[in-house]
């Protein structure tokens, strides 16, 4: 009866906590108060990170085969918690929507901004509010010739859209599928789907690599997932998803594996163009130039292609805003706001941005060189993590993809950059958006990373010469 006891007790005390977390994220999803309570939502996503912490913590002492399936439970439960409410932090997923309907009609989602009169008889008044209601924070106004005020969810209605072409296909066939008067919802469950995608793609590669499939959990029960990927449905879930699946494939010795990975992150940057960094990782360790080739070569051919049909049907650029966005968030000539603002701590604003492209440049050149390329994943992590810690981004949902690249390497104490993006871009509007917040909040998870990463050079009794890998209870297999 003892011997039962303890083999249940850890299983029960993470279904238990997992519950928890499921419970609170639900909760957070429907507290909204981005604009009326910041400092309050952001105590309902600490509540869901100390869960999160715990229920990691607890799931370290499940045996392994339970774990797997504890892991896969607890990713549905989470990310049904995202679906409990529209969205409540980001406007984007209006952009999503508004790009679909437009490429349904037959028009080019780059050759017009929503605000635009040419696309007047697409609107509708759930993305196109008018008269009283046009009241709420998250309305943009537009111009009106019918005295009657007009506005729209879309944020930055006056400029064209700056999503990739693999995205703008996925929009479009989100609108295709969805029924009349669907609103947020596809979108939604899009994502959501797409999010659970993430998770097997996870257990699929820790498996064949014979890791311990907890580490699926990182991603699968990490509070950012049901809130950004599922709540607030942004895109950059896709990317994870074809990231997740290409650094598994270019992992292989195979030029044919590697072949197909290299089309899958191709897929990946020709959706939110910030999986590029994962490149690096691809060429971790690469000696031989048809090895570098096979991964490198599809991946941008596949972007070439991808942008195409794109090309040949707009009237303007199908680069759309995004220049203009590179320019409004500061990451060209940092001035002000929060952009680079652990560098401008010790350096003048206008050495930032080279000293960041030279420090980037360098951990490229280090993973290319002393990365191991059958872990290509550890290689991107680490590139991925310094860039974030250097350009402290406002966006929280932009590090979806270090939380994958964590789950399939392992290291933990780089959750403390999706954390610090979080506590940046709620916490934001309530202290006006100074760069101390930023400095606090990633300077906390650079410490964080520092103090893990002389740890784990710090020879223990369990594996010497290194750090204590997590125990596999026997769900690992060996390595093919």
């Amino acid at each position: 009866m003892k011997a039962l006891s303890a083999r249940t007790a850890p299983v029960v005390t993470t279904v238990a906590l997992a519950t928890a977390l499921t419970t609170v994220l639900t909760l957070t999803v429907r507290y909204g108060g981005y604009f009326s309570d910041p400092v309050g939502l952001f105590w309902w996503y600490t509540a869901s990170w100390v869960l999160f912490a715990s229920a990691l913590s607890a799931l370290r002492r499940v045996p392994g085969r339970q774990a797997a399936w504890l892991v896969v439970a607890g990713a549905v439960a989470v990310t049904v918690a995202g679906l409990a409410g529209p969205p409540r932090t980001s406007t984007d997923s209006y952009r999503y929507a508004w790009d679909g309907r437009v490429q349904a009609a037959g028009i080019s989602p780059y050759d017009h901004p929503p605000q635009d009169p040419a696309l007047a008889r697409l609107r509708d008044p759930w993305l196109f509010p008018t008269g009283a209601a046009c009241q709420g924070p998250d309305l943009a106004p537009i111009p009106s010739t019918h005295g009657l005020r007009h506005c729209t969810r879309i944020n930055r209605p006056a400029v064209h859209t700056i999503y990739p072409p693999v995205a703008e296909a996925y929009f479009l066939a989100v609108d295709r599928l969805s029924p009349a008067g669907a609103r947020h919802k596809p979108l939604q469950i899009g994502a959501a789907l797409t999010s659970l995608g993430v998770t097997g793609a996870l257990l699929l590669v820790l498996r064949r690599r014979g890791n311990d499939l907890r580490k699926a959990a990182y991603w699968a029960w990490c509070p950012a997932v049901p809130l950004e990927a599922v709540n607030n449905a942004h895109i950059d879930v896709l990317g994870v998803l074809l990231a997740v699946a290409g650094l598994g494939l270019v992992a292989s010795r195979a030029l044919t594996r590697r072949a197909a990975g290299g089309v899958l992150i191709g897929a990946a940057v020709a959706t939110k163009l910030m999986p590029a960094v994962v490149l690096s990782g691809a060429l971790a360790g690469v000696r031989r130039v048809r090895d570098a080739a096979a991964a490198l070569l599809p991946a941008a051919a596949f972007v070439v292609l991808a942008y195409l049909p794109y090309v040949l049907l707009s009237h303007g650029s199908v680069f759309g805003y995004l220049g203009g966005y590179v320019e409004e968030e500061g990451y060209d000539e940092p001035s002000a706001g929060s952009r680079y603002s652990l560098l401008r701590l010790v350096l003048p604003d206008t050495w930032a941005f080279p000293l960041v492209v030279l420090v980037v440049a360098g951990v490229c050149l280090y993973v290319m060189r002393r990365g191991d390329p059958r872990r290509p994943w550890s290689g991107a992590l680490l590139v991925t993590g310094w860039a974030f810690i250097l350009l402290t981004p406002g966006y929280s949902w932009y590090a979806l993809l270090l939380i994958a690249l964590v789950a399939l390497d392992g290291r933990w104490e780089w959750l403390g950059i999706p954390l610090a993006g979080a506590a940046v871009y709620i916490l934001g509007p309530a202290f006006n958006h100074q760069p101390t917040l930023s400095n606090l909040a990633y300077g906390a998870a650079a410490v964080l990373v520092l103090v893990m990463s002389r740890v784990r050079r710090r020879p223990t009794s369990e594996q010497p010469g290194g750090s204590a890998p997590l125990p596999s209870h026997g769900v690992a297999r060996s390595p093919r």
